[in-house]
């Protein structure tokens, strides 16, 4: 159960994390991504404005929010092969909190979560075991930077480090495609015609690695006010494959919340 929810966190947090360093020798390495060609006829003024048009219409559907709570469904295949089925509650405030609480047969609560933007700590009801590290364990666990504000986006649907290091784009009909470059991937990410993202796909740029991410988002609905993407697949391979459904039951936004985390006093600390 630990090891499920440690690598949900970690493989949003991965998929998720771009930088903005540009890597001007990037273009040389070894390059898994379908290549993506400038849009023929264009000045470079034109290209200029083309991407600036989409890069605002993504920006203009970020998902705002003071908090956030949902029920999800995950699927989950480890890279053992194995298949699991738990539920997740979660709860967020923006900028300050992330909290998890994950059962599996008969509702029975198996561990929880709080995440801030200094700590990370975990309850594992199972085992009675309570961890509690800095949130750079994190950045340990995926060697990328990550924050609570950028695991906030990537867990409710908005783009996430986004920079103008555009190396790329094309557009075919309504749907738009653009191609960045940050320090640790290459991004192929694709957008609907409302400017939301449809998927999004990372290779490593490391020619010593074959990492490489896929994310894509689906069935989008207006219940609440916005355009949310209810159904969502991680899937990251490398030596071996992880893949992760989440399937989002139930949300709420700027409903007031509380976040119970208190540690039993037979628990063994770690």
């Amino acid at each position: 159960m630990r090891t499920l929810v440690l690598s949900v966190m970690a493989i949003c947090l991965m998929a998720s994390c771009r930088t903005t360093r540009k890597i001007q020798t990037a273009m040389s390495r070894k390059d898994t991504l379908a290549v993506v060609a400038p849009v023929p006829d264009r000045s470079k003024e034109d290209s200029q404005v083309w991407i600036h048009s989409a890069l605002a219409r993504l920006q203009a559907s970020r998902i705002d929010f003071t908090t956030f709570s949902a029920k999800i469904n995950v699927d989950y295949q480890g890279t053992d092969g194995k298949k699991y089925n738990v539920n997740a509650n979660l709860r967020m405030y923006k900028d300050s909190a992330i909290w998890i609480s994950i059962t599996a047969i008969f509702g029975i609560e198996g561990l929880r979560a709080y995440i801030t933007r200094d700590s990370v700590k975990i309850i594992n009801k199972q085992d009675k075991i309570y961890t509690a590290r800095s949130v750079a364990y994190l950045q340990e666990v995926t060697a990328l930077p990550i924050d609570l504000h950028s695991l906030q986006d990537i867990l409710i649907g908005n783009p996430v480090f986004l920079d103008s290091n555009i190396i790329s784009y094309s557009q075919t009909g309504s749907t738009v495609s653009l191609v960045s470059l940050g320090k640790f991937f290459k991004n192929l990410l694709t957008l609907n015609a409302d400017g939301r993202i449809d998927n999004s796909k990372l290779d490593d740029v490391d020619i010593t690695r074959s990492r490489t991410c896929n994310l894509s988002y689906g069935d989008y609905e207006n219940k609440k006010g916005v355009e949310f993407s209810t159904k969502r697949r991680i899937t990251v391979a490398e030596k071996s494959k992880l893949d992760i459904k989440l399937d989002f039951k139930s949300y709420d936004f700027n409903e007031t919340l509380s976040f119970p985390f208190a540690v039993p006093k037979n628990y063994k600390w770690e």
